[in-house]
């Protein structure tokens, strides 16, 4: 009997997996995927849960899906109409925390292999890579299974990621690529001094807008063939001064960018240390510049591999999914360094807001275009 991914997305929804929790969902799907002919391994790293399953035989042509079972908190529990653990079906549609993000893209991809190796076990292997840290900084969840399938000798031939991609209606978008994300911490230090003395000064503040007004003053590119033009957006400045006569020592900035492949985070902070070093010039402020990288810019090129999943989308829903590259981050950006990796998922409309829910025909929407894709790749 083919397996119901409305039920299992219920049975995971109900796991209470706020990251880093495990919740039961990673043992549920475990013992599912085992009773189904997976090998199947936890790949725990610093607490953080993580499995592992493959089907098949180690080296051979091999199709990977990725996921994650870890949600954001419910937030305010009486604000949401229904129990966000509850997986309750009202109005066609299914209510609970990571109804959307992503635990029904999880049971529609397990479900579809479980039935593809069931009912037409392929020549290859299909491998399933479940984290429980994607909502979290990431560190120890799809990284440490990629660590570890390393070290192992596993290896996925492409990857499809299960993340929600679609911004209004099932099949119009998948995700080619994704834009980088890094932050700057900014630091100036200064002279503090009298406000009506500023000559025995050096007021940081005014270096440090002189700085990003330079960093904003131009766009950082028009965009891509494949990308929208790059952002920098400037998110706090700071001196913590309670007085409104006296010039601080030191003040601080965070500008948080979204790059788009014209860049490298290495290049971009470059860019940056060159400001840096023209506002000191000009002003005898110093500035230190930490950066957080969350991730580079990548892109899979149209080509087989995006030619099939378009494809099989459109058989399933009609439409031709636009290939984009918006939107934040995800572990796609881990994985791009392992093989080609693409996204596909439902409509995400309500991730990680109160109320979360999807439509119940989407998900058995999901698991039959996660299957077709199965068939095709492995016709």
């Amino acid at each position: 009997m083919p397996l119901d991914p409305v039920q299992l997305s219920a049975d995971l929804i109900r796991c209470p997996s706020v990251t880093p929790q495990e919740g039961g969902a990673l043992q549920l799907l475990e013992g599912l995927l085992s009773a189904a002919g997976f090998a199947c391994t936890r790949v725990d790293r610093n607490g953080i849960p993580n499995l592992f399953a493959r089907w098949g035989a180690k080296g051979a042509k091999t199709f990977g899906f990725n996921g994650h079972t870890d949600v954001v908190p419910v937030g305010d529990a009486a604000a949401w109409s229904h129990d966000p653990f509850g997986a309750e079906i009202h109005g066609g549609e299914m209510w609970g925390r990571g109804a959307t993000d992503m635990k029904t893209g999880v049971a529609a991809f397990a479900a579809a292999a479980v039935d593809f190796v069931t009912e037409t076990p392929p020549a290859g292997a299909v491998i399933l890579t479940i984290t429980g840290d994607e909502e979290g900084v990431g560190r120890d969840g799809t990284r440490a299974l990629l660590d570890w399938m390393a070290d192992q000798g596993e290896a996925m031939s492409v990857c499809l990621v299960g993340e929600p991609t679609c911004p209004n209606e099932m099949g119009e978008m998948m995700k080619i690529g994704r834009r980088g994300s890094m932050t700057f911490y900014i630091e100036a230090t200064g002279v503090q001094g009298h406000s009506a003395y500023p000559h025995r000064a050096k007021n940081p503040l005014h270096a440090l807008v002189d700085l990003l007004g330079r960093m904003t003053a131009e766009p950082l590119d028009a965009g891509t063939d494949h990308f929208e033009p790059s952002t920098l957006q400037v998110t706090t400045i700071d001196c913590g001064n309670p007085a409104n006569n006296v010039i601080p020592a030191k003040a601080r900035a965070t500008v948080n960018i979204r790059f788009n492949d014209a860049h490298s985070s290495a290049s971009i902070e470059a860019w940056a240390q060159g400001l840096i070093a023209e506002v000191t010039g000009a002003s005898g402020v110093n500035f230190a510049l930490r950066t957080e990288v969350s991730g580079e810019s990548f892109l899979t090129p149209p080509g087989d591999f995006v030619a099939l999943v378009a494809a099989a989308v459109e058989a399933e829903t009609g439409r031709r999914p636009e290939l984009s590259t918006s939107g934040g981050t995800s572990d796609a950006r881990f994985v791009k360094d392992h093989c080609p990796v693409l996204e596909f998922g439902l409509v995400g409309r309500t991730m990680h807001q109160v109320d979360e829910r999807v439509p119940v025909a989407q998900i058995v929407a999901l698991k039959a275009i996660y299957g077709r894709i199965l068939r095709d790749y492995f016709a």
